[in-house]
Formats: structure tokens, sequence, C-alpha cells
């Protein structure tokens, strides 16, 4: 355990190592994760979702309240819901975004998985996500996760962070590399 509580860390970190525990003790691992997954999907379709989490405005009550009937709304009960209401409860909610991609880090450690964190102008086709995730087992050597996300200001190309490292193709990086090239040029 001391490795995987290496790879995360802060508040969002505790609190996504205590859930990791209580899911691996459960044997709800996978069962913890796509309940967040379902949750993630919900905060990127809501934006009042989004705006409760992440404002301080709110009173915890109000959070919990809300929350709650997201939760039960949606069908995420079990652990997945008592984590979101405790954190809602200690006023915490801001934070689990954080705690959800810790948790990610975890369980995908423990798969012996390692996760990209990918970055498209559009999203993914399922055919460009199975080869992308070959391409990087083929270069790192384990099979990797992958957490996408739209920027549609990339205009075209990947940006991929795999831990430390970070491949950056897109269509915005050459422009403005680019750029930099014919000031100096001028």
């Amino acid at each position: 355990m001391a490795e995987e509580k290496s790879i995360v860390s802060g508040v969002s970190g505790r609190y996504a190592t205590a859930l990791f525990e209580l899911a691996l003790d459960s044997g709800a691992v996978d069962a913890v994760e796509a309940d967040l997954s379902r949750f993630t999907d919900l905060l990127a379709e809501s934006d009042d979702l989004t705006r409760l989490v992440r404002s301080p405005v709110f009173a915890a009550e109000d959070q919990l309240r809300a929350v709650s009937a997201v939760l039960a709304k949606a069908g995420i009960g079990g652990l997945v819901a008592n984590f979101i209401k405790v954190a809602a409860g200690n006023r915490r909610l801001f934070v689990l975004p954080g705690m959800i991609a810790d948790f990610r880090r975890l369980a995908a450690a423990h798969r012996g998985e390692v996760t990209a964190e990918v970055t498209s102008a559009e999203p993914l086709s399922d055919a460009a996500t199975a080869a992308l995730k070959e391409a990087l087992k083929a270069k790192i050597g384990k099979d990797v996760t992958l957490v996408t996300q739209v920027d549609p200001a990339l205009i075209g190309g990947l940006v991929v962070k795999v831990g430390s490292r970070m491949v950056d193709t897109s269509l915005r990086s050459k422009l403005n590399s680019l750029k930099i090239a014919m000031k100096e040029v001028g």
C-alpha cells in the first residue's frame, strides 16, 4: 500500500486512499470506479452541478441535500454515494474531481496499469482510442488507462501525458512554434 499512497497526495489523495481501501476490502474497486465515472459524466453534462460542487457559496447542508438528490436520481449508491456525501458534509466537495482522479490512479496502479491523460480537439472515436492504447502499451510496456478530455482550442492533434512525460502534437503548439520561429527570422 505504501507504493499506492505515494502516487497521490494532499486532501484529494487522503480521501481517495480511504475510498480505495474501503473498495478493496469489499471487493468493489471496479464498481466504485464505474460509479465515480458516472458521476464525472454528470458533472460534465451539467453546469449547475459543476457550480454546486465547486462553489463555496453553498452551505454544506444545501450541497449535501442537492448531491443526495442527484445521486439518488442517477442510481449511484453504496460506497460512492456515502463518499460523496461525506465530502459534502466536510465542505470538501470542491476537491471531488481531484479525489476521483486520485482514486483512478490508485485503481490503475493496483491493476498494474498506467494512466495517460489525453486531450484532443474533438472526442476520440473508439478506433482511435483503441489504437492509442495499443501504441502507448507498446511504448510503455504496461496496460494503459486513458482519461480523455476535449479542448477545441488545440485545433487538431493530441496532448498525451503519462506520468511526468508529455507529448504535444497539437496544431496549436505547432502554430505557436512557427510564430516564434517567424519572429526570430524577422
